[in-house]
């Protein structure tokens, strides 16, 4: 069944270690549909990442847009 609608699924998305209908796996906050394993995750729940996990999730502050568009510039 799907993890969203609990319906039989037919045809299905598997993403965070779940099943779903294609239309279900959408994000928790914007609700855009997501494509499997392109979004973010957040206490099992899908994301989009950007605006939605950022902006929930990620670093606050004056310098935070930066992290959203240049993670590779604070890790590396």
């Amino acid at each position: 069944t799907c993890s969203l609608c609990n319906i039989q699924l037919t045809e299905k998305v598997t993403s965070l270690g779940k099943d779903w209908h294609r239309p279900c796996l959408k994000c928790e906050k914007c609700k855009k549909t997501l494509n499997a394993g392109g979004h973010a995750e957040h206490e099992g729940k899908p994301y989009c990442n950007y605006p939605c996990y950022a902006a929930l999730f990620g670093p606050k502050g004056r310098n935070a847009f930066l992290y959203i568009f240049c993670k590779e510039c604070f890790f590396t």
